[in-house]
């Protein structure tokens, strides 16, 4: 079921920030009212595609800085894992010089609250829990505005990468909306026309498009 119009999942999991530091108590309600949040989570320290995204969310960062988006991450992995591959060197398959809040998720309950599990518990015949699917998150991206509500989020399958320049076309279209009172079209851009939410309004950006 989709989190779009409905509060994020609060929860308090370890963390590791300015990548460098661990903390056991990090929250995304400590930005409510202060800044949108773009939390994303992926499925695995130490791999292939997710090093890629993750600093490509990086290299990205001051452009959500400037929009006043916090940029978080998530895995189901451990503090102690992340903080091994923030110190791991770039080019020997590490993060390093990422700066982001990277959370750690290893009871699975925040990417299970997410909807962004890929596997869950289940029963045999034998009658013994066991974990059917993959025990890590999908490549879920959720954008969350200054009041903690979800206003976007897609779901990757673990081998498609996603787009960093479309989360920041997100928070263009949303911070547009927020800031006009117009909703955005299709393959809108900053700079571009948006529309009246009215039939009038629909009608003029289309005559003139």
């Amino acid at each position: 079921m989709s989190l779009v119009g409905k509060k994020a999942p609060l929860f308090n999991a370890p963390a590791v920030i300015n990548g460098e530091e661990i903390v056991e108590n990090f929250s995304l309600e400590e930005f409510v009212g202060k800044k949108e949040v773009m939390f994303f989570f992926y499925p695995k320290d130490f791999t292939f595609v997710c090093p890629t995204e993750i600093h490509a969310f990086q290299e990205k960062l001051a452009e959500f800085e400037k929009r006043g988006v916090q940029v978080v991450g998530a895995s189901c992995d451990t503090e102690e894992t992340h903080l091994a591959w923030l110190m791991t060197d770039r080019d020997k398959g590490g993060i390093a010089g990422v700066t982001y809040p990277l959370v750690a998720d290893s009871s699975k309950t925040v990417a299970n609250n997410y909807g962004v599990l890929a596997g869950d518990w289940n029963y045999n015949d034998e009658g013994q829990l066991v974990f059917e699917g993959a025990p890590v998150a999908y490549r879920g991206t959720f954008f969350i505005d200054k009041t903690g509500v979800v206003r976007h989020e897609t779901i990757n399958d673990l081998p498609l990468g996603r787009n960093i320049d479309e989360m920041l076309r997100i928070v263009d279209a949303w911070q547009h909306v927020e800031k006009h009172g117009e909703v955005c079209p299709a393959n809108w851009e900053e700079g571009k026309d948006a529309m009246q939410a009215t039939r009038d309004g629909v009608s003029s950006y289309l005559a003139s498009h």
